[in-house]
């Protein structure tokens, strides 16, 4: 059979559909309650510290339990691990969608992220094993999967004003409960993957991993209100980085670690990791900042706003369906280095943003940005599931993703704090934002020279 046969079979449309719709649902709920947030405020009169948790619950309990959860995704098989993941998001989003007030809301955001992180790791661990002996395929798999979570992420805050002009901001949440009993019911026809032989669950692991970047990321997220200065912030630090420690002392100790050392012996999958945390941090925190430039310097409305980052999407879209082809051919090193090139060009575009600039020439950073990372991650996500035995694809995708999602926190964070203070702070974030991510993917370009396989 020719592979462009096999290509076009049933099989492949089925197993890319049903472990992408799971990244979709996952990836939609990081960016589409953003444009929410006002509908919410006057839902529940809630003040800004309220609000911001709504947000960050979710990306907290996501960053925080996907090692875990790709570590059971192993131990128990991806396919359990993944429809156990869709019904605990679809249920989460019910619960949102009736929220009668804000901490339930926030309570359900959690189970929300709990759902996602089994997700992701399981999803991608599917993807691997069904296509593992043939990697022009996963290539292409990964690629179609990549592009269409990317795509769900980029396209949230225009989805959200859609759903908040026709209907009720509620919708943002009940429009994933389709959706999740359309993964879970094609599902079923997913093949099981293979389990590990370690017999235990690494439980102190899991508790002191958990506390560590609970305790980092609430650090980060407290920062901007409480202030560097304050003792509870320094003191979380301390603990966090007790816990930490305690934690890789733990996983030196037990005999079947979640986090297997020996993975982080190879110099390309150290390196891929830290180019999954640049391109994550940099990319949420300055699409943070470009929206409340667009809403609160060029006061465009929500609507308007969401809008404007169509050529995000389209960007993804174009640079995800192209990758496989160029990674088919030139490897993984390759379309890499040429993401990361196009990823600091676009960031270098945003320089010319001031109070009065026409969106025509914003067009093409929105565009560029997106193109260079979606270049790039299709094929630093197979370089990691390439890289690891294939009884451990959960645990090394759960790994990537962890780093990404914690790094994505940080970037909202940190570039979020540089933007408090009114439109001049925001003007001047767009800027120092910029320059940031720029640095940052000079270090990850040099990095990935050094280590990743031409």
């Amino acid at each position: 059979m020719s592979q462009q046969t096999r290509t076009n079979t049933p099989g492949f449309g089925w197993a890319v559909l049903t472990t992408s719709l799971a990244f979709v649902v996952a990836q939609l709920d990081v960016s589409i309650v953003n444009i929410a947030l006002p509908e919410i405020a006057k839902a529940y009169h809630a003040g800004i510290s309220t609000l911001q948790w709504v947000i960050d619950a979710y990306t907290l309990a996501f960053a925080v339990l996907m090692l875990s959860a790709g570590s059971l995704s192993d131990l128990l098989g991806s396919k359990k691990i993944f429809q156990i993941g869709l019904i605990v998001f679809g249920i989460a989003s019910a619960g949102c969608g009736l929220a009668p007030d804000a901490l339930t809301l926030i309570i359900f955001r959690i189970a929300q992220g709990v759902g996602a992180a089994m997700m992701i790791p399981s999803s991608l661990a599917l993807l691997n094993h069904q296509f593992a002996h043939t990697p022009q395929l996963r290539t292409r798999a990964v690629s179609l999967w990549t592009a269409a979570g990317s795509s769900a992420l980029v396209a949230g805050p225009t989805i959200g004003g859609l759903l908040i002009a026709f209907s009720n901001w509620r919708y943002i949440f009940i429009v994933n409960i389709p959706i999740c009993i359309i993964g879970y019911i094609l599902s079923f026809k997913m093949e099981q993957t293979a389990k590990t032989n370690k017999k235990s669950f690494d439980l102190a692991g899991q508790l002191t991993w958990m506390l560590s970047i609970t305790t980092l990321i609430s650090i980060i997220i407290e920062v901007p209100r409480l202030g560097f200065n304050n003792g509870l912030i320094w003191g979380g630090l301390i603990l966090s980085l007790l816990l930490f420690g305690m934690f890789l002392w733990i996983e030196s100790k037990v005999a079947h670690p979640m986090l297997p050392f020996h993975l982080f012996k190879s110099g390309q999958f150290n390196a891929l990791l830290i180019l999954g945390a640049v391109l994550n941090g940099s990319y949420y925190g300055t699409v943070f900042i470009l929206s409340l430039y667009l809403q609160k310097v060029l006061n465009y409305p929500s609507l308007i706003a969401g809008f404007a980052f169509l050529p995000l999407t389209a960007g993804f879209v174009i640079s995800n369906v192209i990758s496989s082809r160029i990674i088919n051919r030139y490897g993984i090193r390759k379309p890499i280095v040429a993401g990361l090139i196009m990823f600091a060009a676009g960031f270098t575009g945003l320089f010319i943003a001031h109070e009065h600039t026409p969106y025509i020439q914003l067009f093409l950073p929105f565009l560029i940005i997106p193109m260079g990372m979606g270049l790039a991650v299709p094929a630093m996500i197979n370089g990691i599931l390439s890289s690891v035995d294939k009884t451990l694809s959960g645990t090394a995708s759960a790994i990537l993703n962890t780093s990404r999602q914690t790094a994505g926190a940080i970037g909202v964070a940190v570039f979020g704090a540089m933007a408090a203070g009114g439109s001049l702070s925001i003007l001047g974030a767009v800027s120092k934002s910029a320059a940031i991510s720029i640095g940052l993917t000079a270090l990850a370009l040099f990095l990935v020279t050094r280590s990743v396989k031409k």
